[in-house]
């Protein structure tokens, strides 16, 4: 009897047999936890890649740059650490095309400060309407108005136009680049013993304002006088107000001068 009852208590502990093999079979329940883990490294990693990704054209440009600064042995090429050994890389010519560029980029720099400084003289002499400075594809333009330098139809300056003028050169005479000054006027015939046409007119104004600039620093071997009569109109000579704005002074920077200018000072360099 006693045999009997611990028979059917053992019985009753133990598991049926289809329960322990499903037990057996199954995955351990930390199997779970354990695969979000490996799946949320896993798009982390992809997470980091895909950002170094982006910012690899970024590196690049940083380390272009660093290598124009600093020459092309002092910067490590991409993946170098700390602790790991770099070898000399040679220094080699710049490319034409990187000398091209480079000289593009000091001369677009150096037509930006001559635009910054003539605006800034501008601004400080509230001449808005009477002196303008652009920068264009051919080099840099200051215009000045008749108005502010001339008396009408001559070509004494006015006490205004030389103030003005005297500091325009201040600006004018730091800089070692060929300045062509050019005269324009309307398309209103004008007929004198002084000047027969515009031409002479023109040319004449161009005169005065190089002699006044010659005289207040700026090198007579950088600059010359042109005149261009009424042939380059700026508006039309229909109206009051567009002959006006064709009446004016231009002095002209012209980038292909200040590219020369650049060469010439990089040549000695070269050639060493």
């Amino acid at each position: 009897m006693a045999d009997e009852t611990e028979a059917e208590a053992e019985i009753a502990l133990s598991p049926p047999a289809e329960e322990e093999k499903k037990v057996v079979e199954g995955a351990p329940a930390w199997m779970a936890t354990f695969a979000d883990l490996v799946t949320l490294l896993m798009c982390f990693f992809v997470l980091l890649f895909a950002m170094s990704t982006t910012q690899q054209e970024t590196y690049k440009e940083l380390v272009q740059s660093l290598r124009s600064a600093l020459g092309s042995q002092a910067v490590p090429e991409s993946g170098t650490r700390e602790g790991l050994t770099m070898h000399a890389v040679p220094s080699e010519e710049p490319s034409e095309n990187q000398q091209i560029d480079e000289l593009g980029g000091m001369i677009e720099k150096e037509m930006e400060e001559i635009v910054s400084e003539i605006r800034e003289l501008v601004l400080f002499n509230k001449l808005g309407g009477e002196v303008s400075v652009t920068k264009t594809e051919d080099g840099v333009v200051i215009t000045m108005s008749d108005l502010l330098l001339f008396a009408q139809g001559g070509t004494q300056l006015s006490g205004k136009g030389l103030d003005i003028l005297e500091k325009v050169a201040s600006v004018l005479s730091k800089l070692a680049y060929q300045v062509k000054i050019k005269g324009h006027t309307d398309s209103e015939p004008i007929s004198s013993n002084i000047f027969p046409s515009n031409w002479e007119l023109s040319s004449a104004r161009a005169s005065t304002v190089v002699r006044l600039l010659v005289k207040n620093g700026v090198s007579p071997q950088y600059i010359s006088a042109e005149g261009y009569a009424h042939y380059h109109p700026v508006a039309t000579n229909d109206t009051a107000r567009g002959r006006a704005r064709n009446r004016r002074v231009e002095i002209v920077y012209e980038r292909d001068s200040i590219a020369r200018q650049f060469a010439d000072m990089e040549r000695p360099a070269t050639r060493n």
